[in-house]
Formats: C-alpha cells, structure tokens, sequence
C-alpha cells in the first residue's frame, strides 16, 4: 500500500490552465483534500490523505486561495498546502486612497515589510517612465482588484498596478490635453481632486468644471482635500488654521494645481478631469445628504452655504 501511494504521488509534469481553489481556515486536511478533489486535482482523496498522513504533511496547513495545476504531483501540492506555496495574494485599492492608505494594505497582502512596498513606490525608473515630476507614484497606482501569486516583489506589485493605470489611459486622451494644454499629471492630479470630493457619480464633470472655470480665471483652487493630503492625516473638518499649513499642496495658498495627484482616481475620475460639464460655476457647498450646491457667484456662495448651516441646525 505505501509504495502504491509513493508511486501515485508522483504525478506528471503541471499542465493546463491556474485552477483556483480556497482552503476555508481552519480547515481540516479531510476538507482540504475535498476541495482539490472537487477542483479535479485529487482523483484519490483517500490515498492522498494517507500520503499525506505518511509524510506528516496533513496538519498546519495554511488558509487562502491557491492558484494550481492540474496533474501536479502530490508532493507538490501537499508541500503547497503545508508551506503556503501557490497562495494568491488578493488586495483590493479602493478609488479615491493614497499611498498612505495603499501602502500597509499591500504589504500586508504580500506578506512584505512596509518599508520595501514604500521603497518600491519611489521606483525612479517608473517615475522617469511615467514622467511624473512628484517624488513617489501617487496617484499612478490604479485602484482596482488585484490578485498576486505567492512570492510577489513589491516592485512586481507596484509596476503591475502602474501597467494597469496604462492600460487604462486611452491614446485619445492625449489629443485632449494637448486641446486642454495640460500635461497627463496635470489630468491625474485634477482627477485626483475630483475623486475625493465627489460623492455622486453624476457630480463628477461638474465639479471638474468649477476647478477648470478656477484655473481659466487664475483663481486658486481652494480644494479641501488637498489641505487634507497636505496635513498628512484626516480631518473631520478643515479649520481655518489647517488652511495655513506650509506645504505646496495647500491649494488655498498656492494657485495652480498641486505638484501632483493627491489620491488614485478610478477612470470617471480622470474621464471627468479631461471632459468638464459647460458650466459657469465657480464655487461649491456640500449639502447634508452629500451632494454638492453650484454656485456662479461668491453671494451666491454664502447665501447656500448659509442655507446649509440652517438645514443642519443647532450644533
């Protein structure tokens, strides 16, 4: 019996396509080899579990989805469930976050130290590639899902987020900032702004009009969520005294867009940066339900932002 077991275990060379399987944790190897068996990896689950049990490889194993090939031997798998080896590593960046809010979440799901997935961020040859003049891929790190084999690099990482951020970039678009007279990180920074002030979808292109109508009549952007970037942490509310800080970031004090993307912005975004409603709204209030009141005037400004404070009431 254990040379008919030895002999199955060794199996034919990997082929086909990843077959994904999860191991739920604290599972038991019994339903661990079921899964594989389900998945078409394992045609013995018995004689698996028993090469498995002789080679005191059937305990500890570790919890995820791996990604595997059919027709691996049972060593290999066995090895793969007990020391973690084909586990994808699944992280998802939400539109709108920073690489402070990037960072611990990759490392994390790489099993990395932070420090590498930072060093990683500061990559100069992408920097140079994508020539963004900021010291770091702020911005540049499209928020989406993504799903990195066992053994991923940080570096790895960050280029393959940066390779989707260029797949996603459509080569129209340059047509369209050579009409706007703007530079791709010109784009990328504004769109950044957009995706932290929107809360509508619908709002998208109309904010991008109040900062280009802004722009066009050289007035400074005044952008909140710059002053949040800039503060390096989160405010519930920007006080008037937030607004003095010293950083190149802080749209109240400097005119022009910041040096460079605040935040990752999805594709709307950055479609809404490139496309402005026609609008003549120079100014903006968000209302207690979220959405934003357009105003043309700074009288009309205050009159809605006074109305605002009433709805809202005492404290």
């Amino acid at each position: 019996m254990v040379s008919l077991v030895v002999l199955a275990a060794c199996g034919g060379a990997p082929h086909g396509p990843v077959v994904r399987v999860t191991i739920p944790p604290g599972a038991s190897f019994r339903v661990a080899t079921d899964s594989l068996s389900h998945a078409g990896l394992v045609s013995a689950p018995r004689l698996f579990r028993l090469y498995a049990q002789i080679t005191g490889r059937d305990r500890d194993i570790k919890a995820g989805t791996y990604g595997l090939q059919r027709d691996m031997g049972w060593s290999t798998l066995v090895r793969a469930l007990h020391e973690g080896q084909g586990l994808e590593r699944r992280v998802t960046i939400p539109e709108g976050w920073s690489l402070r809010e990037i960072e611990p979440a990759l490392a994390k799901a790489l099993g990395a130290p932070e420090d590498s997935v930072e060093a990683a961020m500061r990559d100069t040859s992408l920097l140079h590639e994508l020539d963004v003049p900021t010291p770091t891929l702020e911005g540049y790190l499209f928020p989406d899902t993504y799903v990195f084999a066992y053994g991923t690099s940080p570096r790895a990482a960050v280029r393959e987020m940066v390779r989707r951020f260029e797949q996603v970039w459509d080569p129209q678009w340059d047509d369209r900032l050579q009409q706007l007279a703007m530079s791709r990180n010109d784009i990328v920074s504004l769109a950044s702004i957009i995706e932290k002030e929107a809360r509508m979808p619908e709002e998208r292109p109309v904010i991008s009009a109040v900062y280009h109508n802004r722009l066009k009549a050289q007035m400074p952007l005044q952008a909140d969520p710059t002053i949040q970037y800039a503060l390096g942490e989160h405010h519930e509310r920007v006080t008037y005294h937030d607004l003095e800080v010293d950083s190149p970031y802080n749209t109240y004090r400097h005119p022009g867009l910041p040096p460079g993307p605040i935040a990752s912005p999805g594709r709307a975004s950055i479609e809404a940066a490139l496309y402005p409603a026609s609008v003549p709204y120079l100014y903006f209030v968000a209302d207690t339900d979220g959405h934003h009141e357009f105003r043309t005037t700074f009288k009309e400004h205050k009159a809605a932002k006074a109305e605002i404070r009433r709805e809202k009431g005492p404290g």
